[in-house]
């Protein structure tokens, strides 16, 4: 795994990294946090951050909740020109966001941070 990660350490936009953990989503656990911090060093928009925390939340929500808050901050972070983060309001909070916006702006801050930059005349 040690040269797998220092070859990724070479990807030059966060696509082979986020390739690698679609293709060994099975087998990444332990170096969840080697990749993720990989992805933000190297992913400059956001695009890779937030496919992989989309790709994560949907094989399984539950093993992968740990990895999401920091690939979501981090997209959050990278894509200022909301071009991949409104994509993460519904496949991480559900078709039915937008009638629960209210309720998750006040129990979810990267939820409330998204939709702000997504709806900034939504937000009171």
């Amino acid at each position: 795994m040690e040269s797998i990660l220092k070859n990724l350490e070479n990807d030059p936009d966060g696509m082979s990294t986020y390739e690698y953990i679609v293709n060994n989503v099975d087998k990444v656990g332990e170096h969840m946090q080697e990749l993720i911090d990989n992805l933000k060093r190297v992913d400059c928009s956001g695009q890779f951050l937030a496919s992989t925390a989309r790709f994560l939340n949907a094989i399984d929500h539950d093993t992968f909740s740990p990895w999401l808050p920091p690939l979501i901050e981090a997209a959050i972070s990278k894509d200022r020109e909301r071009r991949y983060i409104g994509s993460l309001l519904e496949a991480l909070w559900g078709v039915d966001y937008k009638e629960r916006s209210e309720e998750l702006i006040k129990t979810d801050d990267n939820f409330r941070r998204i939709y702000k930059r997504i709806y900034p005349a939504d937000v009171i």
